[in-house]
């Protein structure tokens, strides 16, 4: 578990006006919002919140492009300092985690970039929605031979996954894997959002076709 605590100061009531293009925020959205209220206000312990809140998914994130336990705890730390420190300029002009998404994924790269390493993505398939029916059917009928089926189709969708760009792998993996929703990975990769769709269309259908070639 992560262990960064800020010091508790003294605070003021949290305002109760949203900027106007966060109208919109889910409950949990603004529950965000009101806590980074009060980290900039001065009650510095209401991060260590936003830390318990996430600190699973940054971590997910992190390890995606490290693919190493203890790395990826180093990338989380150093994404949630960065995130931190650069609170008191955050407005809400998009959702608390799009921000903090965009912090880690550059964390990461920069990481790799340090030790001259190229990213790669690895996904956990048994968190993926969008191609485990596959998975699933053979798990029903369990057999040596279908265990080894299945083996091999997660090393195909692996591979295929790691063989996309990173401008496909990165959309894909915030969609199905992040659950962001279009606006929000528009946000985080600060492109339109036809882009993204392009892009996890485009993804979807390697993926398909990788999967449909092996079950051939």
């Amino acid at each position: 578990m992560l262990q960064i605590v800020m010091s508790d100061d003294h605070c003021e009531t949290v305002a109760d006006e949203l900027p106007q293009q966060q109208g919109e925020l889910s409950d949990s959205a603004r529950a965000d919002w009101e806590l980074v209220k009060l980290v900039q206000q001065g009650h510095k312990r209401s991060f260590d919140l936003l830390v318990i809140k996430y600190q699973s998914r940054v971590l997910a994130i992190a390890y995606r492009f490290v693919k190493d336990h203890g790395e990826s705890q180093d990338v989380a730390q150093e994404a949630f300092v960065k995130a931190y420190r650069a609170l008191e300029g955050f407005r809400g002009d998009s959702a608390f985690y799009t921000w903090l998404y965009r912090i880690t994924v550059n964390t990461a790269k920069n990481y790799l970039q340090a030790r001259k390493r190229r990213p790669q993505s690895h996904l956990a398939l048994d968190d993926d929605e969008q191609f485990s029916d596959h998975i699933e059917a053979l798990q029903e009928l369990e057999t040596p031979e279908t265990r080894l089926i299945r083996d091999q189709l997660k090393r195909v969708i692996d591979e295929t996954v790691d063989g996309l760009s990173e401008e496909l792998r990165s959309a894909i993996s915030m969609r199905e894997f992040d659950g962001m929703s279009y606006e929000e990975i528009a946000e985080a990769l600060d492109c339109p959002i036809g882009t993204v769709r392009s892009r996890i269309f485009r993804a979807r259908e390697i993926i398909d076709e990788k999967i449909k070639q092996f079950m051939q």
